[in-house]
């Protein structure tokens, strides 16, 4: 099974991601890590938190996959500026791990399973390469728990963005549904929570508005809004408009929720 990202990997997107952090992205999972561990990082892109999660595991490994060639070339090239040694960067796919059962101390992914059809055969996945007592690790956002000030059109944004999920098949709503998923999946020993993005200093407000406006723009998802109809190109500039509008407003706040879950392997 192989699905296209419908976000696309144009340069704005990719960019993007490098704001992405271990610490910023992962505090859920930092505490769990040990020297000498084996890491899996499913659909990790540009790999900046990978090459983060290699930190935290001295004398152990991590590998980085994802199903595009783009974002995993840029990942490569910053485990070397950063000389970090115990990384590793691989395409695959994450309905096919190339793995033997029972492979890693942990299997991570962030914001994956939202841009699946199928996240369950993927949690499956990831299970059976788990070690016995190992650590699965999932965070994804949930759009509908997004909340921001002040309005400024944005629910236009977030209405185009449900709508483009859903008539692809994929899951905006991710964060909500973690739980239920793993529990599908066989895990019994599960620890649920939740944690935030929240973009309101002059700095934080101009990286999340330009990141928008520039994918709105640039982007895959743009090229699929005009395509299926769901969009024109009027509305699309509006959306935009509004986004450098929150941007620019000193009283701009916006808050990103994340469900998570930490489930151990049997």
């Amino acid at each position: 099974m192989s699905e296209q990202y419908l976000h696309g990997h144009h340069a704005s997107v990719l960019a993007s991601h490098t704001w992405r952090t271990a610490a910023n992205s992962a505090a859920y999972l930092l505490e769990y890590l040990e020297a000498g561990m084996d890491v899996l990082d499913v659909g990790c892109g540009v790999g900046t938190i990978t090459v983060d999660l290699a930190t935290y595991v001295p004398g152990g490994r991590v590998l980085g996959i994802d199903r595009a060639l783009e974002p995993l070339e840029r990942a490569a090239d910053l485990a070397v500026a950063q000389n970090v040694e115990n990384v590793e960067f691989e395409q695959a796919n994450a309905y096919a791990l190339p793995f033997a059962d029972g492979s890693y101390d942990v299997v991570h992914a962030h914001q994956l399973l939202q841009h699946l059809r199928d996240p369950l055969a993927a949690i499956r996945e990831m299970k059976r390469v788990l070690r016995r007592g190992g650590l699965l690790a999932l965070r994804e956002a949930d759009y509908g728990g997004m909340t921001w000030f002040p309005e400024s059109g944005l629910t236009g944004w977030r209405d185009l963005y449900q709508q483009l999920s859903d008539r692809h098949g994929r899951h905006a709503q991710a964060g909500r549904r973690l739980l239920a998923w793993v529990r599908a999946a066989g895990f019994t020993a599960v620890q649920p929570s939740a944690s935030t993005w929240c973009f309101a200093e002059p700095d934080e407000r101009e990286y999340w508005s330009n990141m928008w406006a520039e994918r709105m723009t640039h982007s895959r998802l743009a090229e699929l809004a005009l395509e299926t109809g769901l969009a024109d190109q009027a509305e699309l500039d509006r959306i935009v408009a509004a986004w450098r509008e929150w941007g620019e407003d000193e009283s701009g706040w916006f808050t990103v929720v994340h469900g998570e879950v930490l489930a151990r392997g049997k």
